[in-house]
């Protein structure tokens, strides 16, 4: 079973956390290696997961980016109330920094783990912010989920890179047609 932390993540971190682990799952081929590398990007220095757990994860993955591809808040609440099957519960993983966990205890799964702490980031941004924290990027051949906790017009897609291929994309049927 993983450990799962050794050090204090804030909120924004768990949730940056959730995007990265959600696109290697369902946007990339995940490995245990691939994945073992995000996770250490995270600052999670954990044991490397069995192609089981990264299965687990994937699917957890899934649930996740229905919450980024929520139409509304209300309809994002709902799906984060559903993944939240624990009550928060403070723990020190052995005389680390005390910290929320949302997963059934220190020894949780893989997939159970990463679905909880996901959860529970997103809802307290979404509760911060009144608005889902992220989106599903609005270019048709992408749909990567990104995080957008910043103020203004809201995020549609998840790099400068898509934005600027569907303008162009755009530009050129107008101007062809």
């Amino acid at each position: 079973m993983p450990v799962h932390s050794v050090r204090v993540h804030s909120t924004k971190d768990m949730a940056r956390r959730a995007v990265d682990l959600c696109v290697e799952l369902l946007h990339a081929t995940p490995t245990p290696e691939s994945v073992a590398r995000v996770l250490r990007s995270h600052g999670e220095p954990s044991p490397m997961p069995t192609v089981g757990d990264v299965e687990d994860m994937r699917s957890a993955a899934a649930r996740l980016e229905e919450v980024f591809g929520a139409s509304s808040v209300p309809v994002a609440a709902s799906l984060l109330n559903r993944m939240l099957a624990h009550p928060p519960r403070l723990t020190s993983h052995e005389g680390t920094a005390w910290h929320l966990h949302a997963d059934s205890s220190d020894e949780a799964a893989w997939g159970e783990w990463f679905l909880a702490s996901s959860a529970l980031a997103l809802a307290v941004l979404l509760a911060e912010h009144q608005r889902v924290p992220g989106g599903l990027c609005a270019s048709a051949a992408c749909r990567t989920p990104y995080l957008d906790l910043g103020g203004g017009s809201p995020q549609r897609f998840c790099s400068a890179r898509c934005a600027t291929r569907e303008r162009v994309a755009a530009h050129r049927a107008r101007t062809t047609a």
